[in-house]
């Protein structure tokens, strides 16, 4: 069963529950009203009728029906009238045929109660009344055949009603729902033809501000989303492969000048230096990618031990400076944490180290005095670390584009490097539940800022 059938039956149903549930309560309320208001025309005509036989000077058993009827005719369809005294006999009937049995009334209700009101099997309405003073009873009885007929004919009519609205129901239910779920028909046949090539196709999105138009908005930005990523993905292969041609083509063009020439040892030495230089840069670039695409796989993990930053981020001054020993870095404190559970973070260990190193890294390489400082900050429901140094600031256009793979700034002409090592800190610090951001300070002063949210202290 297809979609838009399913929702035109769904609402069929439920359409046809209120209209059952509406004729249902107009036919019980109309034959009620009906049988009341017949009940009271019975018993009216029942008090007329006795006060007329009250009225008669003679009262005894000879009292003929025609003496009552002179002066009030019968006004109801198969009227009978019974006047009975305390022991329940019969002293006076009125009617079409005087042979009707009295109807069974449980006359000592009728006396408790003053008033009975009953219906028999053959739908005749009887109303049976106690007369203190004269101490009888009163038994009035007809048939309600216009009311009953009406009655009968409203629930042809209700029938009806009901059939031809479920009917129309289901047909305008049936269109509603195939213009309702257009859109979703549209997405569907765009999910089908959506491929690699192409990515650029969009569904039309009406002005309408509904659940549809959110779909269709939602489904648009994420095929942009996906655009981009293989976009993304097609410049970094694309990098990759020339990243990793160059130095493989120096290498070879190397190893065929070295063959073709006849060098004495310290020639080959020379050419082996230099083919070593160039593994070893291969070997760095492939490090690299590979750390970005383990990274891309990584998800933040709960149980990861608590790390304390600072004593972090002295740990990886003091490596750092092994290999850099002109590099200045200097620690502090922009306040004092109220706790050290603030300068706590869930993380893992090396991905932390090997983010703060590049970032140490990036600040002294590109520093006019190799100098870099670090500020903790606490407080304001964060962690900040600042990475301050001063040298060449980068322009809006390369902060938009700094996170990318691959690219590198104009301060970067003359530095060795792949342009990875910030798209690696990044990655590593959203795996964090963190944010890294950039900022340019005066007239020469770098910022890079690490921010992690309350939610991942501890």
């Amino acid at each position: 069963m297809n979609l838009k059938l399913r929702f035109a039956l769904l609402f069929s149903s439920f359409v046809a529950g209120i209209l059952l549930i509406a004729c249902a309560s107009i036919y019980f309320l109309y034959a009620s009203y009906r049988q009341e208001d017949y009940f009271n025309r019975v018993e009216l005509e029942g008090e007329d009728l006795y006060e007329i036989y009250q009225s008669l000077s003679n009262k005894n058993a000879n009292v003929q029906q025609d003496d009552v009827l002179e002066l009030h005719r019968i006004a109801l369809i198969n009227e009978h009238l019974f006047v009975l005294d305390s022991n329940q006999s019969l002293i006076f009937s009125l009617g079409v045929n005087t042979a009707v049995d009295i109807p069974k009334i449980n006359f000592e209700k009728v006396k408790k109660q003053g008033k009975l009101e009953i219906m028999d099997s053959a739908q005749n309405q009887i109303v049976a009344t106690y007369k203190p003073e004269q101490k009888e009873f009163l038994i009035t009885e007809a048939y309600d055949r216009v009311g009953l007929k009406k009655v009968y004919t409203m629930s042809i009519i209700l029938s009806g009603v009901f059939g031809g609205s479920l009917l129309l129901t289901a047909v305008i239910s049936f269109l509603f729902v195939q213009q309702a779920i257009k859109p979703i028909v549209e997405l569907s046949d765009q999910m089908q033809r959506t491929n690699v090539f192409n990515l650029s196709e969009r569904i039309t999105v009406k002005p309408a501000k509904d659940e549809i138009y959110a779909i269709a908005k939602n489904f648009n930005a994420m095929l942009e989303r996906i655009r981009t990523g293989f976009e993304y993905r097609k410049s970094f292969v694309q990098h990759s492969s020339h990243e990793l041609r160059t130095p493989l083509a120096v290498m070879l063009s190397q190893t065929e000048a070295a063959l073709n020439n006849v060098n004495d040892v310290e020639g080959f030495r020379k050419v082996l230096l230099s083919l070593k230089e160039d593994q070893q840069h291969l070997i760095e670039l492939t490090n690299a990618l590979l750390q970005i695409s383990q990274n891309e796989q990584l998800e933040f993990v709960e149980n990861w031990p608590a790390l304390r930053v600072d004593e972090l981020l002295y740990d990886t001054a003091a490596y750092f400076n092994k290999s850099f020993p002109d590099g200045k870095i200097d620690i502090s404190y922009d306040n004092l944490p109220k706790d050290d559970v603030e300068l706590m973070v869930k993380g893992n260990d090396s991905l932390l180290r090997s983010a703060f190193v590049n970032l140490i890294k990036n600040a002294y390489l590109y520093s006019v005095d190799k100098s870099v400082q670090i500020i903790i900050h606490t407080g304001d429901q964060k962690l900040s670390i600042v990475f301050q140094n001063k040298g060449k600031q980068l322009t809006s256009e390369e902060v938009s584009k700094m996170f990318l793979p691959f690219f590198r700034g104009a301060n970067a002409e003359s530095k060795k490097g792949f342009g990875l090592g910030l798209a690696i800190i990044e990655r590593i610090i959203q795996i964090h539940k963190g944010k890294l951001s950039y900022s340019a300070k005066g007239d020469n002063l770098n910022q890079f800022k690490v921010e992690f949210p309350i939610e991942s202290l501890i």
